[in-house]
């Protein structure tokens, strides 16, 4: 199989033929036919995220079963499934809690026994699964807590984009913060991440929603899909004038893009009883300067936002429903379709902000 590969952090990726083995216990061999192309595959090939080559990136996908492993009952030859990190073990006290996006065992779990030989490999040396999904490959081998079944009448295409940004975005707004109706909002980093948050404050029934990005495209964007208010944040300072539309700040401000000045814009939004929901990605380890008065004396929240806090069987199949209904736009989202060849341009426009959701279709 075709797959995108990455050798070294800060390099192209390579598109090598690689070998794929047939699916063990519990295991779930796949046919790619759509991956969304995330910022936290960008964060892993610029080494902001820790992962070692060589590796094939992606975790955003959608495609058809073609062959389940001993063991597994909950798919079959021919079904749809979306891919998702948030594998679960059912066991833990993260499980047991009602918090399976937090699942202690989520990556081990998902990973094959070491004495078994490599899902993926080239010329028998194993190539490295990024959160045992690697969707830039014409073909997946998951463990089956990491994929969920939808209808077959479902474009996946857009379905991919529900196995992380969507998912992310929607639940940070639905089950993270659980924005309620007449909620005031503010969404800074309007990528595919802050665009599905956006639309869960707008199913959820907020009031008001600011969309705060540096393009102007994205800001029309927003506006179509439900956005009350734009603030170009090239233009003066953006926690002032969000401030002032509001009157003193909104009760839910959403950090979609992970860098320290928006995390610190995030909470001066804010209002007093507040709360600013970090979902974006920081680099590991990169430190946040905060004034502790805002926590201290004004009751301002800090909500962290994994994967928008999911339960990703029951959360993804209702997205799709969300779609499919007319509540969620997914086909505005998509900024471009492109091949696997595509993938390091398509790298380079999201290093630019030059794109809100980019797809890899294997089947063009």
């Amino acid at each position: 199989m075709k797959a995108a590969v990455m050798r070294q952090t800060n390099a192209p990726l390579e598109i090598e033929d690689l070998d794929i083995d047939k699916p063990g216990p519990g295991e779930v061999l796949v046919r790619t036919v759509a991956s969304g192309i995330c910022h936290s595959d960008l964060h892993v090939l610029e080494g902001n995220i820790p992962v070692p080559p060589p590796c094939i990136l992606g975790h955003e996908p959608a495609g058809i079963v073609e062959m389940v492993g001993e063991g597994v009952t909950d798919f079959a030859e021919g079904d749809h499934v979306i891919g998702c990190i948030s594998a679960w073990c059912g066991a833990c006290p993260a499980c047991l809690a009602g918090k399976p996006h937090l699942c202690a065992n989520q990556f081990t779990l998902t990973m094959r026994p070491g004495d078994a030989p490599p899902r993926i490999s080239r010329d028998g040396d194993p190539v490295l699964q990024f959160a045992n999904l690697s969707s830039f490959a014409e073909k997946m081998l998951c463990h089956e807590r990491g994929l969920v079944k939808i209808r077959p009448d479902m474009p996946l295409d857009q379905a991919a984009l529900i196995g992380c940004g969507v998912t992310t975005g929607l639940g940070a707004a639905l089950n993270t913060a659980r924005v309620e109706p007449g909620s005031t909002c503010a969404i800074i980093g309007l990528g595919g991440v802050g665009l599905a948050a956006l639309q869960g404050c707008r199913i959820a029934g907020a009031g008001r929603i600011i969309a705060i990005d540096t393009q102007s495209f994205k800001l029309d964007l927003a506006r179509k899909m439900g956005a009350t208010d734009v603030v170009n944040g090239a233009d003066g300072d953006p926690v002032a004038q969000v401030v002032e539309l509001t009157g003193g700040g909104v009760d839910y401000a959403f950090e979609c893009i992970g860098l320290g000045v928006t995390v610190q814009q995030a909470v001066g939004m804010a209002k007093a009883g507040g709360a600013a929901v970090l979902v974006g990605v920081v680099p590991v380890g990169e430190m946040v300067e905060l004034p502790i008065s805002f926590v201290t004396l004004q009751e301002k929240r800090l909500l962290g936002s994994m994967m928008g806090s999911n339960r990703f069987r029951v959360d993804m199949p209702r997205y799709v429903e969300y779609y499919l209904d007319g509540r969620l736009q997914l086909d505005e989202m998509i900024s471009d379709r492109i091949g696997l060849e595509g993938v390091n341009d398509a790298f380079e426009k999201l290093r630019k902000g030059e794109a809100a959701r980019q797809v890899i279709h294997f089947d063009s």
